[in-house]
């Protein structure tokens, strides 16, 4: 297993979407082994393949309080959200120094293919929804600055290189 290096906001990959997984192969576990791997490090409690540059439709989240529980997800879809919200500071490591609060459904369902490369439909509540959200917004070309209003977004990632200038 190895930590992958995450690429920066500006790169053109993080802001469109990534191709559908057709099978569940070994070289994608590999690389959900990887992404595991490297959520643990930062730490966090989810990434998704563009955020390290691969432009497929695979993501793992992990929000339990403890680790080894992460989900291995490819082409995840969400099929029904709550109506009632949950807010949550959501930050990124392509975008290092800054993060925004996040308004998003409370519980989601989710289809996916599993590490079996079975059909799985799964309830997400709380911040494993929060994370869920966050990880198919990815692979959907989308970073949660999308959520923001344009002025919001553009103090923001001021900051971001200011920070990064230091």
């Amino acid at each position: 297993m190895t930590v992958r290096p995450f690429i920066p906001y500006e790169d053109r990959r993080l802001h469109i979407p990534a191709e559908p997984v057709a099978a569940v192969t070994e070289t994608v576990r590999m690389l959900w082994d990887d992404m595991i791997e490297t959520m643990d490090a930062m730490p966090g409690v989810g990434l998704a393949a563009p955020q390290i540059g691969i432009m497929m439709r695979l993501a793992v989240v992990d929000a339990s309080d403890k680790r080894g529980q992460a989900v291995r997800m490819a082409n995840p879809e969400l099929l029904h959200a709550s109506t009632q919200t949950r807010k949550h500071d959501e930050a990124s490591p392509n975008i290092p120094g800054i993060s925004a609060i996040i308004e998003r459904p409370r519980a989601v369902t989710v289809r996916f293919l599993n590490d079996q490369g079975e059909v799985e439909d799964r309830d997400f509540v709380g911040l494993w929804a929060t994370s869920v959200q966050h990880q198919i917004d990815h692979l959907n070309g989308m970073t949660y600055l999308d959520h923001l209003s344009p002025l919001r977004r553009k103090m923001l990632l001021q900051k971001a290189k200011k920070l990064a200038r230091r």
